[in-house]
């Protein structure tokens, strides 16, 4: 136990090092929802709930990007820890192809919005509104999808300084062009909550044009070249990607769908109890970025460890990234219930949305330690590169039992809000406890293959 003691530690330091620019991008980049959020809010509930509605169907489909991309941070990982240089150039290049593959089929998507949400129930006066906001997002997705593939390159390499500046920047630039496009400033006229869309597309395209520049001229990664040199589609680098990117990004989406069809299955229930909903699932959202830093570190960390060749302190670091983002959702419950219909109050100033909202705030904290610790174990597992059961796992949990919980009761049987959070509830715990057991078997058998190997 006292050798236990330093090394978890050392681990937890590592950990909170690598995690520190990433939790101030997580924040910044749920400061961003949160800004569209309120900003839209006082415009009036029918334009928070066409931006929550838009958000919404944009989300499901940039999470499938974007658990695409998120295989680069380990891959890197590996290939910087075992010293393989010019991997890790290729393996950036390569999934810019990737960005731009995607930007053209998310583009695609995000301009049959109006009929799919017609289709789904949402009213029509919302359901216009919110296509005419994903029309705006549109043109920032190039740009968000190229940004995200050097971000997690940049992530793989443990150098997460620069995400920290980015994160800022799109914060900035977001906030000022809602200001700007929503409320019509310097002779603009005002476009509502289609403007809170210009303004996501512009923050877009600000960090992606400082992380080329940055990358280009950086001697951090002077050793590695990503972006000095051009370099064609290549069949095995794509492979590599893909194989652990795919996996990854169904899981994201397992996730990120159910709470994503979660505000469309109350969408049917009016603007007051969507705009409710969205303030809650906000303010989850921007508490869940701190483990979510975490969650990234602890594969970077973990990566680093298994690519230079010792199974034993990688499996070790994943269980110390598990911890620390128990601890931090524990305490994160505690204050949210506290002080919920305080913080619902800052979102809204309407009594109706208040009062649902600081009812929905007390299932937020109900999910939060599972939520912590369901995270921790994927970040984990992702340093393992093991991301094909788990991916199984996240579709059992949420669509074989949160989404029909959520669905059955909340819109089929009548049951509204809350019987919706409790379906949430249900799914995140099943896949925290999941997850945590493939860990605990995926590492256990990493450690006891190495031993054996060693022995020969």
């Amino acid at each position: 136990m006292t050798l236990l003691l330093p090394q978890a530690r050392a681990d937890a330091a590592a950990i909170a090092h690598l995690a520190g620019p990433l939790l101030i991008n997580n924040i910044a980049t749920a400061g961003m929802v949160t800004a569209d959020t309120v900003m839209a809010g006082w415009l009036g509930a029918r334009d928070l709930a066409a931006v929550a509605v838009g958000a919404n169907y944009v989300s499901f489909f940039h999470l499938g990007g974007l658990g695409l991309l998120m295989a680069l941070s380990p891959t890197v990982a590996h290939a910087y820890g075992a010293g393989r240089n010019d991997e890790v150039g290729s393996f950036t290049r390569n999934a810019l192809w990737l960005a731009m593959a995607m930007a053209v089929v998310m583009c695609t998507a995000l301009l049959l919005a109006k009929p799919v949400l017609l289709a789904i129930a949402i009213p029509p006066d919302v359901a216009d509104l919110a296509a005419r906001y994903v029309r705006a997002v549109a043109f920032g997705v190039p740009a968000m999808f190229a940004f995200l593939a050097m971000r997690f390159s940049s992530e793989g390499l443990g150098w997460t300084r620069p995400i920290l500046f980015t994160a800022v920047l799109a914060f900035a630039a977001n906030v000022a062009g809602n200001y700007v496009f929503m409320y019509g400033k310097f002779g603009l006229p005002a476009f509502g909550a289609v403007g809170c869309g210009v303004g996501t597309a512009l923050a877009s395209w600000v960090v992606f044009i400082f992380m080329w520049c940055y990358m280009r001229r950086h001697r951090r990664y002077s050793a590695y070249a990503p972006l000095r040199r051009f370099e064609l589609p290549n069949r095995a680098r794509l492979r590599e990607i893909l194989a652990l990117g795919l996996p990854i990004s169904g899981s994201v989406l397992a996730e990120g769908g159910l709470f994503a069809s979660a505000g469309l299955m109350l969408g049917a229930f009016g603007p007051t109890v969507l705009a409710a909903h969205a303030i809650a699932i906000n303010y989850g959202a921007l508490m869940f970025m701190i483990p979510l830093s975490l969650h990234s570190a602890t594969t970077i960390h973990v990566g680093h460890q298994l690519g230079r060749g010792d199974a034993a302190a990688g499996r070790f670091a994943g269980w110390v990234g598990m911890a620390l983002c128990v601890a931090i959702m524990a305490t994160s419950a505690l204050v949210l219930l506290a002080i919920r219909r305080q913080i619902a109050g800052a979102y809204t100033g309407d009594a109706q949305v208040l009062a649902i909202a600081t009812q929905l705030l007390a299932f937020v904290a109900a999910f939060q330690v599972a939520d912590g610790l369901q995270v921790g174990a994927a970040g984990a597992l992702r340093g393992f590169k093991d991301a094909r059961v788990p991916m199984l796992l996240n579709l059992v949990a949420y669509w074989l039992i949160g989404f029909p919980l959520a669905y059955g009761f909340g819109v089929v049987l009548g049951q509204g809000a809350r019987a919706v959070w409790m379906g949430l509830i249900a799914g995140l715990s099943v896949c925290a406890v999941l997850l945590s057991w493939r860990y605990a078997w995926v590492s256990r058998r990493a450690v006891a293959a190495q031993g054996n190997s060693s022995r020969k």
